[in-house]
């Protein structure tokens, strides 16, 4: 989430569009482009909860029937009395706690120039140089904050990451830097693993078997403990989608320190993702080919020989969850102008492991609309309902966006904080989206500026 679709378009020229849906996740929602285009904004009938009704306080606009709860912002003090509340609030997840409570872990995707650095805490900072890491928030049945605190600190641009069966967030550092660049004392690239009940019993450990790179998204394997990891690289090479065999595959916490194997997906005949375009494509002999250097002392993963035949690449690859029997994960947007080998908007795709079959199960395309939701999706997760909720990174608004399971596509949420100016406004991504353990609170990021939402309401 570093670079977004955004700021590309500034540096290439391009003209930002709005998008139209195509495509259908067969385990989760069927349905045609026609009745996703038709369904944009106002999601009549079944499909969505009606027209956005704008926030007269300016934060967020919701469908008649639902409210929200700021939980937290950027500079307010931790509950903790730790320091501040960091900014660049990006990937989550929401954990069931003891007595009907509620654990957010948070990520803070801060670089080495951040404002307001995730604070050093004792036991639990991984390199003191380091301004991410992430935070974690404790809230009763009703949403009312109980505290607040430094969940891992020392890391460094903390962008998403994923739960684990076990109920930790694996958290994803986003950068290659080693020791000595923009003053880190250690090399960075890794994945931590975050307990945000207890954070001492997790401490800050990197996972250094699951690869040094641009870490954007995790997802594990309930059955086999397998876990598939996103890679957010926007430019030439790009990146890779991973698999992590742990060698404790049955879990619990500190298992992933025992190590396994990395490897990459190679699709026969495709090295970049970018070339497929149309939507039920699939591939039927994936491979997995050992990667050369996990630690990627010398050279950077995506750069390695992977032998004669090669690897398959794909820009901007970045959400990343399971659902079903299989990973479904998302590259963002892909452009020829800075090195891709087609133009999309946006596309997600399904890996089947007991098939070891690839398919593109959803296309986004151009539009006419910038305001209208669905530019690059991001963080994307399932809702309750069984559709998805996909976090918008683009240009023009930025919505929640909501795909039901009979394919429509609605606005579920619209960002109203204005972060540019009144002649040329401008509105910070949406991150982090995820629902409570009971289904009956959605909970989502604004990057910029940071801040925590709990969205309640009448919920399908």
């Amino acid at each position: 989430m570093s670079a977004t679709r955004r700021q590309i378009l500034a540096r290439t020229g391009a003209t930002a569009a709005g998008i139209a849906f195509t495509g259908a996740v067969s385990e989760l929602f069927t349905g045609t482009a026609a009745a996703a285009t038709a369904a944009r904004e106002s999601a009549p009938g079944r499909g969505g909860y009606g027209p956005l009704v704008p926030d007269p306080d300016g934060l967020l606009d919701l469908p008649e029937g639902f409210r929200y709860t700021v939980l937290s912002r950027e500079g307010e003090p931790l509950r903790s009395g730790e320091g501040l509340v960091p900014g660049s609030h990006d990937g989550m997840a929401a954990f069931a706690g003891h007595r009907g409570r509620v654990h957010l872990v948070r990520n803070h995707e801060n670089h080495a120039d951040a404002r307001i650095p995730v604070p050093a805490v004792p036991g639990i900072t991984y390199d003191p140089m380091g301004r991410g890491g992430c935070t974690a928030i404790e809230m009763d049945g009703r949403n009312n904050v109980l505290g607040e605190r430094v969940a891992i600190a020392g890391t460094a641009v903390n962008c998403a990451g994923g739960p684990t069966p076990w109920g930790t967030w694996l958290t994803c550092e986003e950068t290659e830097a080693k020791a000595g660049t923009d003053g880190y004392t250690k090399d960075h690239g890794y994945i931590f693993e975050v307990d945000g009940d207890d954070p001492r019993r997790t401490g800050a450990v990197p996972l250094t078997a699951m690869g040094r790179f641009a870490h954007e998204a995790i997802a594990v394997d309930p059955g086999s403990g397998i876990v598939y990891e996103t890679e957010d690289a926007f430019e030439k090479p790009f990146g890779l989608f991973y698999r992590f065999l742990p060698r404790k595959p049955r879990g619990g916490i500190g298992s992933l320190r025992a190590g396994g194997e990395l490897e990459a997906m190679r699709v026969p005949g495709v090295p970049d993702l970018s070339v497929v375009q149309e939507a039920g494509a699939t591939f039927d002999r994936v491979e997995w080919v050992p990667v050369p250097d996990p630690s990627a002392k010398e050279t950077g993963i995506r750069f390695q020989d992977f032998g004669r035949r090669g690897i398959t690449h794909a820009q901007k690859l970045e959400g990343c969850y399971w659902g079903g029997s299989a990973v479904y994960f998302v590259s963002s947007f892909a452009q020829r102008a800075i090195g891709s080998a087609a133009d999309h908007f946006g596309q997600v795709w399904r890996y089947e492991p007991g098939r070891r079959r690839l398919t593109l199960v959803i296309v986004f395309g151009p539009d006419t609309d910038v305001q209208l939701p669905g530019e690059s999706p991001d963080n994307i997760c399932l809702a309750p309902s069984g559709g998805l909720m996909v976090c918008e990174d683009g240009g023009g608004a930025q919505h929640v966006l909501g795909v039901t399971r009979h394919g429509e596509v609605y606005a579920m949420a619209r960002g109203a904080q204005n972060i540019g100016t009144p002649d040329r406004p401008e509105w910070g991504e949406f991150a982090g989206v995820t629902f409570a353990p009971d289904g009956g609170t959605m909970y989502v990021n604004c990057y910029k500026p940071g801040t925590t939402f709990a969205v309640t309401g009448p919920w399908h």
